[in-house]
């Protein structure tokens, strides 16, 4: 039982505790447990107020104010029947005020060090405001990077999604539900979502079990281990039933194969949206097939609070299903402290972000996760002596693509922007700086008709040219030019699929016509996901993915960028040649003509369809060598382990980072297996001649899969290939068998 030891109270006094509620409290407290209720003026249905005040409620969402939390919960403990208190909830997803790497960012770390301690600010920050819970982390799998989500997640592998899953659970929630500095952590979106058909958001998902066990559920696994509280439906049908009416996924995988006996929540909407997905012919229906297959909390679509209390007088449901689907939420609350310290200290939150050790684990995390993609002639790092450089680009002095998509609802961006980090790193230099033509979305995003702040009207056509020939005059008069490119913060997240993965707008137009003149270009991006960039790969000659870094984002470009910090992360994702090429990832089934035929020639007539990046990749300010690679046994029984060993070496002139990746391929089975799965990783810290050696284990975990032939999970008696190297690429080689 996943969260057993998580706070400081017994377990059987907390079952004694929710039993003496349920005792005491009627059908309709009972539903109104089950709802989360919205506390936004743009939602539909009854008031907040109104239903806490006559029934209770489980949470209140889309709210963020610390007087109105204390107002609600008041209400609910001295007003409502039952006085059970409130679960205020909120998406944290990188950050609450001080704002962290996007989660994809994180992921390209390969630390999970990096997003443990970024996401215990964040729950810091979020709980001294009141909130008792995050809608994270998304733990997805990714391989279409033209899925606006992806930008969520930790990529397209489950070896590194599950350790990124186990570290960002520990951050939000640390070792005790009743700590006051942390907050309940919600598993999403269970299951299937990063599949969905041509990356387009909410589109359905069609996957083998196979592929849900081996790929989809390993994070979500990873996260019950690591104690995650609650777990979040997902909107899309998967094989042609709704994730929030599967019955399948909710009670025969969640609860009863895998032991989880937190709660589970819909996403917004999502109950009363069986109606329009044609799972259920009215919000009835919805409410009942939701319930039975294991949902317990309707966030915001009132379709329990509506229905529940009818289908159970009609004897639809039984009063026990009702006590089934409450005892969890109750649970939470008295492992929390809830009904003892209800409350929000008003004045903590302005002292808690003030914090300065806050904005320095951003800087960290932002520096940690940046990807060196490109560095011919070693242009970098640059010098500090310059005297003459450009900073050119939409976003080179964006706040908003800067800390990036998925804010905390009315978020005032506050970042340092690449623009001011690098000002601050010349502080004796006068830096040119223009922004170029604004890029935008061509379908506007459905969530900006709820932003308040003021905005200015887009360019027109006239202004717009002026302000590309501003660009390539201040380009004309600098000796470097620093380009800062990519997407917008509304670019990438929920309901920013594409359809290209080409840098928007006149871009990379921009950059031709800067590089036409001959000018030296260093190029920064600033991207929820990967882009086409093969141009740029092939001409600018130093490039950056520096993701969209947060808070202290510009200022850990300008460290990477002048030598103060050496880059050190890897991509948790490929990087597709052509947008067109999406879904593209590196574990892929060997074909009856592989890529090592000398038959071979190309997937596709007219390109390449390798990566121009593979996962795992990244450079360095310095050079490694990885060598000596061992092997504890030349073979091992099925159900033993063996241990594998290498020296990995910086062989440059400074200090920097490698991560080490270990690969392996059964070569034969039941089942065809990928042609490379990642089986460990380490990030080192070596200074110039210093050498280090990696262990790694592989046992049944790494060496076993769920087979579609046998319908279960087995380890065979095969021969297997392993790699060990700095990208899914690698070619230090070794092979072992595993004998019955």
């Amino acid at each position: 039982m996943n969260n057993q030891g998580k706070t400081g109270i017994p377990e059987s006094e907390i079952n004694q505790r929710v039993e003496a509620l349920l005792a005491k409290m009627s059908l309709d407290e009972k539903i109104g447990q089950l709802n989360q209720v919205s506390g936004a003026d743009f939602s539909p249905g009854p008031k907040a107020v109104d239903v806490i005040r006559k029934v209770g409620a489980g949470s209140v969402l889309w709210l963020n104010d610390p007087r109105r939390f204390n107002e609600l919960q008041k209400i609910a403990v001295e007003e409502s029947p039952s006085g059970i208190p409130l679960l205020f909830a909120l998406d944290v997803i990188h950050g609450y005020r001080t704002i962290f790497p996007i989660p994809l960012a994180m992921a390209a770390s390969w630390d999970p060090a990096v997003a443990e301690q970024s996401q215990a600010v964040a729950a810091r920050e979020a709980r001294a405001a009141g909130l008792h819970w995050t809608f994270g982390p998304m733990l997805d799998i990714a391989r279409d990077a033209r899925w606006g989500r992806i930008v969520e997640g930790a990529g397209e592998d489950p070896f590194l999604g599950s350790a990124m899953a186990a570290a960002q659970v520990r951050g939000f929630q640390g070792d005790d539900f009743a700590d006051p500095e942390r907050v309940l952590a919600c598993a999403k979106h269970f299951a299937g979502y990063g599949y969905s058909d041509g990356g387009r958001d909410y589109d359905p998902v069609y996957l083998s079990e196979a592929q849900l066990r081996n790929v989809v559920f390993p994070p979500f696994q990873a996260a019950i281990k690591a104690g995650v509280a609650t777990f979040m439906s997902a909107y899309m049908d998967l094989n042609n039933v709704p994730a929030t009416g599967n019955r399948w996924l909710m009670r025969d995988v969640l609860r009863n194969e895998w032991g989880f006996d937190g709660f589970i929540v819909s996403d917004a909407f999502a109950v009363i949206n069986l109606v329009i997905q044609g799972y259920a012919r009215d919000g009835r229906e919805a409410a009942l097939r939701a319930l039975d297959a294991g949902l317990n909390m309707d966030m915001a679509s009132g379709a329990y609070l509506d229905n529940l209390a009818g289908l159970v007088n009609d004897g639809s449901l039984t009063m026990a299903q009702i006590d089934e689907m409450v005892r969890p939420i109750l649970a939470l609350k008295v492992r929390m402290g809830l009904f003892e310290h209800p409350y929000v200290d008003e004045t903590l939150l302005e002292k808690v972000v003030a914090r300065p050790d806050h904005r320095q684990a951003a800087r960290l995390a932002a520096q940690r996760s940046m990807v060196l993609l490109r560095n011919e002639g070693g242009l970098l790092p640059l010098s500090k002596d310059i005297q003459n450089v450009a900073v050119i680009g939409p976003l080179a002095d964006s706040m908003e693509a800067t800390e990036g998509s998925w804010m905390v609802f009315n978020h005032k961006p506050a970042a340092v922007t690449v623009l001011q980090g690098i000002q601050a790193k010349l502080p004796g230099v006068s830096v040119a700086y223009a922004p170029g033509p604004e890029i935008h979305r061509d379908i506007p995003h459905p969530f900006g008709e709820f932003d308040s702040a003021e905005k200015k009207p887009p360019q027109t056509a006239e202004e717009a040219e002026s302000a590309y020939q501003t660009a390539l005059e201040t380009a004309r008069g600098a000796d470097l030019v620093i380009m800062v490119m990519g997407e917008t913060a509304d670019m990438a997240g929920e309901f920013a699929s594409r359809g290209s993965l080409d840098l928007p707008g006149r871009q990379e137009e921009l950059l031709k016509d800067i590089h036409a003149m001959g000018k030296t270009i260093v190029l920064v991006l600033l991207n929820g996901r990967p882009l086409s960039i093969r141009w740029a790969a092939e001409n600018v000659p130093a490039i950056l993915e520096a993701w969209e870094p947060g808070t202290e984002g510009g200022n850990a470009v300008a460290d990477i960028l002048f030598g103060d910090v050496n880059p050190g992360g890897k991509l948790p994702v490929c990087f597709p040649r052509n947008g067109n090429h999406a879904p593209l990832y590196y574990a892929r089934n060997i074909t009856h003509l592989p890529e090592s035929s000398p038959r071979y020639r190309s997937r596709y007539w007219d390109d390449l369809p390798t990566p121009l990046y593979p996962f795992g990749f990244g450079l360095s300010y310095t050079t490694f060598s990885i060598d000596n690679l061992k092997l504890s046994a030349a073979q091992v029984k099925v159900g033993e382990s063996l241990t594998v060993t290498a020296d990995v070496t910086n062989t440059g002139k400074v200090a920097g980072d490698e991560v080490v990746q270990l690969y392996i391929h059964q070569k034969w089975g039941r089942d065809s297996r990928p042609m490379r799965e990642l089986k460990g990783f380490e990030r080192v810290t070596l200074q110039p001649g210093e050498a280090k050696t990696v262990s790694f284990q592989l046992g049944p975990d790494e060496l076993g899969y769920w087979s579609t032939h046998a319908g279960a999970w087995i380890q065979e008696a095969a021969a297997f290939d392993l790699w060990v190297g700095n990208d899914s690429t690698a070619t230090l080689h070794a092979e072992f068998a595993v004998v019955g």
